[in-house]
C-alpha cells in the first residue's frame, strides 16, 4: 500500500510540475530574449536530470552500482525511444537546423564516450573527470551557438515589473515538484520490484529508468500538446547528453574510491543497444528534419520489444 501511495503521489507531482515547467520556461525565454530550445537544453534539462543524479549518487554510495549505471542507460533508452516516440505519435516533431548540427552529434558522442569508458567493466576517476569536462563543454557549446530572439516591448515591460523574477521562482518551484515527484514515484516502484527479488541492474534499467524518465515524458507530452516543441526537444536532447556526461560523471567522482562498476550484462548488451538506438534515432531525426507519426510508432515498438526481451532474459 505504501508503494502504491508513493507512486500515485509522485505521478501527481510530476504532472503539476511538468506543466509549470513548460509554462515558466517558455515565458522566461521570451522575457530574456532566448530561444526556447536554449532554455530546454540548459535550465530545464538540468532540472529534469536531478532525479538521476540523486539516485546515482545514493546508489553508488550504498553499494548498488547496477542501479546507478543501469538508470543512466535505461533512462536514455527511454528518452530517445519511448518519450520522443510518443511525442511524435501525438504530433509530428520538427527539428531546427541548430539541433540537427549541434545537439544530435552531442547525443551520439555522449553515447559513444560512455561505451568506450565502460568497456573494461569500471569507470574510474579519470573517466568521471572526462565526463564532467564533456558536460561543461556541451553547455558552453549550447550557449555559444544559441540563437537569440528579440525581446518584445510587452516582454520587456513585464520584466520591468519583476516578471522575470516571478518566472524564475516558478521555474525553480516546478523543478522541485518534478524532482520530488520522481523520487516518490521511483521509491514506490523500487519497493515493489525488490519484493519480487529483481536484480539491481534490471531495476535500474526498467523501474528506476522509467520513473526518472517520467519528467521528460510528461514534459514532452505537455509541451507538444501546447505546441512548445522547442522546449520539448531541447529538454529531451539536453537531458540525454547531461544524463551521461554530468550525472554519471558526478556519480563516479562521488562514489567510494571515485570508481563504479558497470555490470557485464549492461556492458555487453544494454550499452550496445543504447549506441544503436542513439544512432538510429539521430538518423530518423535527420530525415526530413522531423519525426513523423510512423517513425514515432516504430520507436515506441522498439522500446516495448526491448522491455519484453529484458524481462524474458534477465529476470
Amino acid at each position: 500500500m505504501a508503494a502504491i501511495l508513493f507512486g500515485v503521489g509522485g505521478l501527481v507531482l510530476l504532472l503539476v510540475g511538468a506543466e509549470l515547467l513548460v509554462r515558466s520556461g517558455s515565458r522566461l525565454a521570451t522575457r530574456l530574449g532566448l530561444s526556447p530550445v536554449v532554455i530546454g537544453l540548459t535550465v530545464v534539462s538540468v532540472g529534469t536530470s536531478l532525479p538521476e543524479l540523486a539516485i546515482g549518487i545514493d546508489a553508488a554510495r550504498s553499494g548498488s552500482p547496477g542501479i546507478a549505471t543501469g538508470n543512466i542507460v535505461g533512462t536514455n533508452l527511454a528518452n530517445l525511444l519511448l518519450v520522443l516516440g510518443l511525442g511524435a505519435l501525438l504530433r509530428p516533431v520538427p527539428f531546427d537546423r541548430r539541433t540537427l548540427r549541434v545537439d544530435l552529434p552531442a547525443v551520439v558522442a555522449a553515447a559513444l564516450l560512455l561505451f568506450v569508458l565502460s568497456r573494461d567493466g569500471t569507470i574510474g576517476p579519470a573517466g568521471g573527470a572526462v565526463l564532467l569536462v564533456a558536460a561543461l563543454g556541451y553547455v558552453v557549446l549550447v550557449l555559444r551557438t544559441a540563437p537569440r530572439e528579440e525581446v518584445t516591448a510587452e516582454a520587456d515591460a513585464g520584466a520591468g515589473r519583476g516578471g522575470t523574477v516571478v518566472q524564475l521562482l516558478v521555474l525553480a518551484g516546478s523543478m522541485g515538484l518534478v524532482v520530488l515527484g520522481a523520487e516518490w514515484l521511483v521509491d514506490g516502484a523500487v519497493q515493489g520490484a525488490q519484493l519480487l527479488g529483481v536484480d539491481d541492474a534490471v531495476i535500474g534499467l526498467t523501474v528506476v529508468a522509467l520513473g526518472t524518465s517520467a519528467p521528460e515524458l510528461v514534459t514532452m507530452l505537455v509541451a507538444v500538446a501546447r505546441r512548445e516543441s522547442g522546449i520539448a526537444v531541447g529538454n529531451l536532447v539536453g537531458s540525454s547528453v547531461l544524463n551521461i556526461a554530468l550525472v554519471l560523471g558526478a556519480t563516479v567522482l562521488a562514489a567510494p574510491g571515485a570508481t563504479i562498476a558497470v555490470p557485464p550484462d549492461v556492458v555487453d548488451s544494454d550499452l550496445v543497444l543504447l549506441v544503436v538506438a542513439t544512432l538510429g534515432t539521430a538518423l530518423a531525426m535527420r530525415t526530413g528534419a522531423r519525426l513523423s507519426r510512423a517513425e514515432g510508432a516504430v520507436m515506441v515498438a522498439a522500446y516495448v520489444a526491448y522491455l519484453v526481451w529484458l524481462v524474458l532474459t534477465r529476470t
